[in-house]
């Protein structure tokens, strides 16, 4: 059972921008390597997160939102708070580096 939502075109508004919670949307591509990579992580962070941060997945290749957030590379993730974004980290990197900027996020 998946503790993410699926980020697209049609919901980006009312789930992240309108969002009353800090949303963590992971940006990514099926062929992406990295992106799989980092997939599990993803989902580890929404259970550690649950009830905290919503956490969304978002397929570059399938939504033009991605393209309109300056996505350059993936996987980018970002985090938005009060609808904007409020910090961006690209690349695969370790659950304790995702879950320092999501800490830093819900202090701010």
């Amino acid at each position: 059972m998946s503790n993410t939502i699926e980020i697209t075109d049609a919901n980006f508004k009312q789930e992240v921008i309108e969002s009353q919670t800090p949303v963590l949307v992971d940006v990514w591509a099926n062929w992406c390597m990295p992106c799989r990579i980092i997939a599990p992580t993803v989902e580890a962070i929404a259970k550690q997160y649950a009830g905290k941060v919503k956490v969304g997945k978002m397929d570059a290749d399938a939504n033009t939102t991605a393209s309109q957030l300056g996505i350059r590379g993936i996987p980018t993730l970002l985090v938005f708070r009060n609808g904007q974004v409020v910090d961006r980290i690209v690349g695969a990197v370790p659950q304790q580096e995702i879950a320092r900027h999501l800490d830093q996020a819900l202090m701010s």
